[in-house]
C-alpha cells in the first residue's frame, strides 16, 4: 500500500486522505472562533482496515498542531475523540470541556 496523503480541503471544510491519487475518506470539520469541531469522519469501503482513517486524524491533528495554537481542537466525532483518546499526545490539543 501507498503512503496516505492527508490534505486539508478548506473550501469544502474537510481534511482529506489520499490513496493511489484517489480519495479514499475524509474527516469534516466547522470551525468556530478559536476552535476546530470534527464532526464526522468516513472511510470508503475500498480502504477500510487498511490504516486510512488513523493516518487521517493524524494527518489532520498534525495540520492543528502546526497552526501554533490558532486552533483548539472539540472531537464530536467519534473516531476523532477515539484516536485522541489512544494517542495522548494529541490531548493538549482538545479544547478544555471537550465540547
Amino acid at each position: 500500500m501507498s503512503d496516505v496523503e492527508v490534505r486539508n480541503n478548506s473550501e469544502n471544510s474537510r481534511y482529506e486522505a489520499w490513496l493511489d491519487g484517489e480519495r479514499a475518506g475524509l474527516a469534516a470539520y466547522e470551525t468556530r472562533p478559536g476552535s476546530i469541531v470534527f464532526t464526522h469522519t468516513e472511510v470508503d469501503d475500498r480502504y477500510a482496515g487498511q490504516g486510512v482513517g488513523g493516518a487521517l486524524a493524524k494527518g489532520a491533528l498534525d495540520d492543528v498542531r502546526a497552526g501554533g495554537g490558532a486552533y483548539d481542537v472539540i472531537p464530536l466525532c467519534s473516531f476523532i475523540k477515539g484516536y485522541i483518546d489512544k494517542h495522548p499526545e494529541y490531548a493538549d490539543l482538545v479544547h478544555e470541556d471537550g465540547a
